[in-house]
């Protein structure tokens, strides 16, 4: 009980701990990963016991979550944005089997791309699958929220969506915290969940008449709320989320603001407002989504302004500056950039094993016309940086493998693929496994660090089983090669990297040596423990 200094990740996994949360499934992804990191370290997660143990993709995170759901337990589910797309068969499916126990999804929206490769928006999702929303405008409210969103999804049986965007989960506010619920009762769902077309089909047509009761709900929500001024301009804003904090920044009490936090979308209370002003303005931090509902919604003749006209920029969050320029009035104080000073791009840590083995690829390669090597999703990924310029394409987590799979079908040699040691057992393992198949001439590099290195060093799900998982999939064992990446070692990791390029098959080289970042932890762990 009481007020906490939490970041809002640390608001949603408080929230959910207190609300009965018998366990969290997540991959590690910026900026969710504080929320499992909080409930791991958590007095009273411990004390009961929640499961908290990271899992090897998002997909299996949502089917375990539904699994526990199904066993009448309350669940959490946590991934940044790009995640829903690894989990999208189980989560658009959820809403289709339904829920027994509350199931929570938290998507960490990641605006401006700080450390993502684009600007997804996760409210999409929730509306393709047609489940409720709540997008907390604070901390106080991310933590409030929580309880309500597993009260919903009980009350409907549906799973619900709960979304953030970097700029709330990674800012720190006072949240009044309550007293912890009780977890629910084990209680197995007598519900059919196997969705063969007949059943599937039943199913929709009860997911379609719920519709009226989540809009019934969002149209009841005190998060969704009007606030007229006598003395504002004849322009309402809608105001999404943390959206509102910015209107409400540079406008205080002088607007006419609909603030919107549970979807779907309050019609009623848009079209008051739109009767009742001149012209709509929609503030949503993340694409275009309330923007064009309410654009259809009050039809082609109505002025309707956001992102999508230019009155707010197309990309990236939203600013207070750039909302405020929005409503017609001053921007805040501008600042000149700093004069001659060089940028400093981010680079491999000193000392970090990718290091060498870029190095020594990039030696052994410069023998070889036109070479091009396939990256993936990782700390290692700045390898495309200089002084290694290493990388050529980087998609989604384990385009690498299957990239490079590719390009060897069309005839390109030497077709290299470099992959980090989670990102293999998150989405490598099938692109291998198709590579074993059609016997292609590839060489993969699977640098071991033996964490997840990108995300803060959480446990790596492969860690000491990569060689087996290679010779499982059907890699020739004495091609599957583990070397260890230190420059005293260079002369073996080129003459191994050529020969396994040299080899006409599926080949795999495994540097591994812990990172520079754990190791430190690992060693001041050891020099404490001593004391």
């Amino acid at each position: 009980m009481g007020k906490k200094l939490l970041l809002g990740d640390e608001a949603v996994a408080i929230g959910a701990i207190y609300a009965g949360l018998s366990g969290v499934y997540a991959y590690p992804g910026t900026p969710s990963t504080e929320i499992t990191e909080f409930i791991q370290n958590n007095p009273l997660a411990k004390e009961r016991g929640i499961h908290s143990r990271w899992c090897t993709n998002e997909k299996t995170a949502m089917e375990a979550a539904l699994g526990m759901s199904y066993a009448g337990k309350r669940a959490l589910v946590c991934m940044k944005h790009v995640g829903m797309n690894v989990c999208a068969d189980a989560f658009v499916n959820s809403a289709i089997t339904g829920v027994n126990g509350g199931l929570v999804v938290l998507a960490a929206d990641d605006p401006s791309m700080h450390s993502s490769q684009n600007e997804q928006d996760s409210r999409f999702y929730a509306d393709f699958a047609m489940i409720p929303v709540f997008e907390p405008s604070n901390q106080q409210e991310a933590y409030d929220m929580m309880a309500d969103a597993f009260q919903l999804s009980e009350s409907l049986k549906e799973p619900v969506m709960l979304r953030i965007v970097t700029r709330l989960a990674h800012s720190r506010a006072a949240v009044e915290v309550g007293e912890p619920k009780a977890e629910n009762p084990l209680n197995v769902t007598r519900d059919s969940w196997v969705l063969l077309p007949g059943n599937a089909r039943r199913k929709y047509v009860e997911l379609i008449a719920k519709q009226p009761e989540m809009k019934k709900a969002a149209d009841a929500s005190l998060y969704n709320r009007c606030e007229k001024s006598a003395t504002a301009p004849r322009i309402g804003v809608i105001a999404c989320g943390i959206a509102y904090n910015y209107v409400k920044e540079v406008a205080g009490d002088d607007v006419n603001v609909l603030k919107i936090s549970q979807y779907p979308l309050p019609e009623d209370q848009v079209m008051k407002l739109a009767q009742e002003n001149d012209a709509l303005l929609v503030a949503e931090d993340g694409q275009p989504v309330v923007e064009k509902a309410v654009k259809a919604l009050v039809g082609a003749g109505y002025p309707v302004r956001g992102r999508l006209t230019g009155d707010l920029p197309r990309t990236g969050e939203l600013t207070p500056d750039c909302v405020a320029i929005a409503l017609g009035k001053p921007a805040g104080p501008s600042f000149e950039k700093a004069k001659n000073m060089a940028g400093r791009p981010p680079q491999l840590c000193q000392g970090c094993g990718h290091r060498d083995v870029y190095a020594a690829l990039n030696e052994v390669l410069a023998g070889y016309p036109d070479y091009r090597i396939f990256g993936d999703i990782g700390c290692y990924t700045l390898g495309a940086l200089p002084p290694f310029r290493a990388l050529s394409s980087c998609v989604d987590m384990g385009a690498s493998i299957t990239m490079a799979k590719g390009a060897a079908d069309a005839g390109f040699f030497p077709s290299v693929a470099v992959i980090g040691d989670s990102t293999f057992t998150h989405s490598g393992m099938t692109g291998l496994l198709d590579a074993v198949n059609d016997k292609s001439n590839i060489t993969v590099v699977i640098s071991d660090n033996l964490t997840t290195g990108m995300t803060g060093g959480q446990d790596s799900a492969g860690t000491n089983k990569y060689e087996a998982i290679c010779v499982g999939l059907g890699v020739d064992p004495a091609h599957v090669r583990v070397v260890v990446p230190l420059p005293k070692n260079m002369p073996e990791i080129t003459r191994v990297i050529k020969e396994e390029i040299e080899y006409e098959g599926v080949s795999v080289i495994i540097p591994r040596r812990e990172c520079m970042q754990t190791l430190q932890r690992h060693l001041r762990e050891a020099r404490k423990n001593k004391k």
